[in-house]
């Protein structure tokens, strides 16, 4: 079952969904819309192997942020977060998606799940369209769509991105 924006307001303001920073006009139908944070990681073309599951994976990526905007370069491979951290409960999960603007200008992103029970920021991966583009820091730029769970979930997770705060590279 998806939750409404009536379900969505019931969950926060019980405390069972909590989003920090937590914005009202983020509520959405059927949905929240989660804002982009100010950090960003660029993933760099590179001739050396890497070897998944091994070793350090930090030179393939080019990370800074901190300003007002994030100017981004075209059809490049970027790590991105949001300005919220989400805290689901037991019987939550969300679909993660780019809102249908950032979609329209030619932005991708693949398919992201956040697993009940998780906790911490957001970190994304997008595909930037074939040119230049700025985007504020506080933009809302993913959607989320919540599901309820037919019973609560037994194994949360506690995965090795658990409590993740800006932009988190893979973990081993």
């Amino acid at each position: 079952m998806i939750l409404s924006d009536t379900d969505l307001v019931e969950y926060l303001r019980s405390g069972r969904l909590v989003i920090e920073p937590l914005d009202w006009e983020i509520v959405r139908e059927n949905g929240l819309d989660l804002r982009l944070g100010s950090g960003f990681c660029e993933i760099l073309q590179a001739s050396e192997v890497l070897t998944v599951g091994e070793g350090d994976v930090s030179s393939y990526y080019r990370c800074g942020g901190g300003g007002d905007y994030l100017l981004l370069k075209p059809s490049t491979h970027y790590l991105l977060h949001t300005l919220e951290t989400v805290a689901l409960p037991d019987d939550l999960m969300g679909f993660v998606e780019l809102r249908s603007t950032f979609a329209r200008l030619g932005f991708v992103m693949p398919p992201t799940i956040v697993d009940a029970g998780f906790r911490g920021q957001l970190t994304v991966e997008v595909l930037t369209p074939p040119y230049p583009t700025r985007v504020r820091v506080g933009t809302r730029f993913l959607h989320v769509v919540f599901a309820k769970t037919l019973t609560p979930v037994t194994n949360t997770y506690r995965g090795r991105y658990q409590g993740q705060s800006g932009v988190t590279l893979p973990r081993w």
